[in-house]
């Protein structure tokens, strides 16, 4: 089966449930929108879903992509992007570089990757920029960059964590934009954690509020086609 599947996904946090038993399925090209408030849970199941959950947090589930089950693997190997409301940009890299970092080792001849990494740039709408410190760009100029580097990385999921948050109105309406333009050109189910509706508004995405009695929200769960 095709796109992101959750099934049975349980979160607790210090004995509170978070998620009870969320079945999902995010098809390609399609965005899932996860509403809800700040301590609700969002951030944790698209950190089980990544493989980074922090300590502290008890997860159960399984996690399949693409028909192959991956919460079992390290998070290097799920083939799963994501993007934070901080771009993480490597400081002491290039804008160059930093693309660079992302391409797969199949990528391995110099010229292959110079290629992809200034490619990526005039997507981007930054060509020339591969020299810059990424210190001189502009907060929109940065988030390109990092959308650039996941899908360098060739992904097969993406999952966005208030991805927009940090962004002024009008940079945030364009970078949406850019985002959901190039996740659905390359056929990726999109996770989007945002408290935001205007997000999943401009995704024209499903909203979900999977969140157990007792969490900071509640709301149904939604269940995948078997």
């Amino acid at each position: 089966m095709s796109g992101l599947r959750l099934v049975d996904v349980r979160l607790a946090a210090a004995g509170r449930p978070l998620v009870s038993g969320l079945d999902l399925l995010v098809e390609p090209g399609e965005v899932a929108a996860l509403m809800g408030p700040s301590g609700c849970g969002k951030s944790s199941l698209l950190a089980l879903i990544g493989g980074s959950l922090a300590p502290g947090i008890t997860a159960s589930g399984e996690v399949w992509l693409n028909g192959t089950r991956v919460d079992g693997l390290p998070a290097e190997k799920r083939r799963i992007g994501i993007l934070f409301q901080d771009d993480l940009l490597f400081p002491h890299l290039s804008v160059g570089e930093n693309l660079a970092f992302a391409l797969p080792r199949t990528v391995a001849r110099r010229e292959d990757r110079r290629r992809r990494v200034e490619a990526a740039l005039v997507e981007a709408g930054l060509a020339g920029f591969a020299e810059r410190d990424p210190a001189t760009l502009s907060g929109g100029q940065r988030a390109r960059v990092a959308m650039m580097r996941a899908l360098l990385a060739e992904p097969k999921a993406l999952l966005l964590d208030e991805a927009f948050a940090a962004l002024d109105t009008a940079l945030r309406q364009s970078f949406r934009a850019f985002v959901f333009e190039h996740a659905r050109a390359a056929r990726l189910p999109v996770l989007m954690a945002t408290h935001d509706p205007a997000d999943a508004e401009a995704a024209d995405a499903r909203v979900l509020a999977p969140w157990a009695a007792g969490s900071a929200a509640e709301g149904e769960r939604k269940r995948p086609d078997s």
